[in-house]
């Protein structure tokens, strides 16, 4: 499988020490399956940061997502147990640390600091809190390499 990853710089070397941490599924180095999602974050980085547009594409042999070599966590939709664990590792009022090598699922809504303040300060319910979350220009999905076990499996094109 082909997956890309979109920033403002081209990748050489995946540094995991470089990726931020508290985002949807920590402190990880993300990619899509899809090359649009990725220039998309390429565009959105620039934005933010400045530099150049780069989309760079790493093949991934897909039998290591269903072997024990690797721990998985796969979210299929939007759930409970997904806006659980985004929370959880957005929320940086916590140390919260996982185990997983490879998390993948949908992405969260680009505003989610400001649900789970208001969910933490009980102005909206839990399940307004996951309505709120869910990416609302339709449905991505993300892979998060989280370990250098993970990452080593990646091979840039």
């Amino acid at each position: 499988m082909i997956l890309y990853h979109g920033s403002n710089i081209i990748i050489d070397v995946i540094d995991l020490t470089k990726s931020k941490r508290y985002k949807d599924f920590g402190q990880a180095f993300y990619l899509s399956s899809e090359k649009e999602q990725a220039y998309k974050m390429a565009i959105a980085k620039v934005v933010q940061f400045g530099g150049e547009e780069s989309v760079t594409s790493f093949e991934l042999d897909e039998s290591c997502l269903s072997s024990s070599e690797l721990n998985v966590l796969c979210f299929t939709e939007y759930s409970r147990e997904w806006a659980e664990f985004v929370f959880n590792n957005r929320d940086e009022n916590q140390d919260f640390l996982h185990s997983y090598d490879i998390v993948y699922g949908p992405i969260a809504d680009d505003y989610i600091g400001l649900q789970i303040r208001d969910f933490k300060r009980q102005n909206i319910t839990f399940e307004q809190f996951l309505s709120n979350i869910r990416y609302h220009k339709g449905v991505t999905f993300q892979y998060a390499f989280c370990t250098q076990k993970a990452v080593d499996k990646l091979v840039k094109l």
